[in-house]
């Protein structure tokens, strides 16, 4: 074993007084809050936008927050056929659609969900209020916050394209390709006659 040196009393109280002294001459970076507001990173989760056109009331989001803290009513409402002859289709119509913030977690489990990008991660976090229950904020004040949602980042110029356009651009060539071969084709025709 090796050998321990004898403690000194009072040691452990001086190193804590030392890093005591030495950060009171340091200048402190805090940053007084309603005057200066924060610089916040790119993908802070701050409340959740909705973009009201994109929902189609399918309640994924709904489902699967663990909080259940989202709130959404609909109505079905016919659609005249589109065609003459065709058939009347119906679909939901948005009625409420609320969050209920003094229960949400942020998991954003609800953002992951939905499939037809209807909820967007906006960075604005000043929503407190005096009153618990009016945390529970309806569609139109999350159709406000809509708009603070920062635009998706650039892609990666190294990534490789999307699917759905890589398939449609050789579709284009395809059909370029087929169009100047029957050109070609065409041409000695008209030239013999």
């Amino acid at each position: 074993m090796a050998p321990t040196r004898p403690r000194i009393p009072g040691s452990g109280l001086a190193k804590g007084l030392a890093v005591t002294l030495r950060t009171m001459t340091r200048k402190h970076g805090t940053e007084q809050y309603p005057d200066t507001l924060p610089e916040l990173p790119p993908r802070t989760r701050g409340v959740i936008g909705l973009f009201e056109e994109n929902c189609t009331v399918c309640m994924l989001c709904a489902r699967e927050c663990p909080d259940w803290c989202i709130y959404i009513d609909s109505h079905k409402e016919t659609v005249p056929p589109a065609a003459p002859g065709g058939r009347e289709r119906s679909r939901n119509v948005l009625d409420r659609f609320a969050i209920d913030f003094s229960l949400c977690m942020y998991c954003g489990i609800c953002i992951e969900v939905c499939p037809f990008d209807a909820l967007f991660w906006s960075p604005e976090f000043e929503y407190a209020e005096t009153d618990i229950h009016e945390l529970t904020h309806e569609r139109d004040k999350l159709r406000e916050w809509m708009w603070t949602v920062p635009a998706p980042p650039a892609l990666d110029p190294g990534a490789e394209e999307p699917k759905e356009i890589a398939a449609a651009r050789k579709s284009v060539e395809k059909q370029a390709a087929a169009a100047q071969a029957e050109a070609a084709r065409t041409e000695p025709e008209e030239g013999d006659a």
